[in-house]
């Protein structure tokens, strides 16, 4: 099954396989085949294809893939022309939602920079 070019993997349970589109997550899924009235523990191959459509066009609905990502990216473009904190930060890369950046901010900063201790090297006693 296919959504916006992305296909859906078929040994997993609808209810997870939707969340292969970016934009679309637990919670949505959920929402989806509510709407659509599909069980979320059947597989993708073997939906019927009213159903399909059904899904696909629900989901082609909502703000996902490319035009999500342009939006966010747009909004990180808009608050670095602007100057505002966080635009700054996300310049940066740095965290931008106010956590601890002496340790820990792996994930943003990289990484790359790991820590050594004090510097000094221990000599041995002979």
């Amino acid at each position: 099954m296919r959504i916006l070019g992305i296909t859906l993997p078929e040994n997993k349970r609808m209810e997870i396989a939707l969340t292969a589109i970016y934009g679309v997550g637990r919670s949505r899924a959920k929402h989806i085949l509510l709407k659509t009235k599909v069980n979320p523990g059947i597989k993708p191959g073997q939906l019927s294809v009213e159903k399909e459509n059904e899904v696909r066009k629900l989901v082609e609905s909502y703000k996902i893939e490319g035009d999500l990502k342009r939006e966010v990216g747009g909004n990180i473009k808009r608050l670095k022309d602007i100057k505002a904190y966080r635009g700054v930060r996300h310049a940066r890369h740095l965290p931008t939602r106010g956590q601890r950046t002496k340790t820990n901010s792996r994930t943003v900063r990289g990484n790359v920079r790991k820590t050594m201790g004090s510097g000094k090297r221990k000599e041995e006693k002979t």
